[in-house]
């Protein structure tokens, strides 16, 4: 199971408040904090969409990028043991650790 919404190249969180009765999310890898609330599934999906599709229309007016801008670098944290491993797999297959984890996230991301 995912807590997770995907409309166009977006994907929203989900979350619910059983305080509040009411199903509620933001949208996800954007610069701004956008959110939406439904007390339904279904209205919470379509509050969702009208949140994307209000966001980009924002954004077009704006004149600024839709999507958060990524690096291309960002620190992982395992523990220490796994950290082993890995350094000493990538050594035996004559790679940098670097190598060994991007491979790895490539990987996974073409098996999705």
């Amino acid at each position: 199971m995912t807590d997770r919404l995907r409309y166009m190249d977006f994907i929203g969180s989900v979350h619910f408040s059983a305080e509040d009765e009411v199903f509620y999310g933001k949208i996800e890898g954007i610069n701004d904090l956008v959110t939406f609330e439904g007390t339904t599934v279904s209205k919470l999906k379509s509050a969702f969409k009208e949140a994307v599709l209000d966001y980009i229309e924002i954004c077009k007016e704006a004149g600024k990028e839709v999507f958060k801008s990524f690096k291309g670098s960002f620190n992982v944290r395992v523990n220490p043991e796994l950290h082993s491993q890995a350094f000493e797999l990538a050594m035996l297959e004559g790679k940098t650790l670097n190598q060994f984890v991007k491979e790895a996230i490539e990987q996974r991301v073409q098996d999705r």
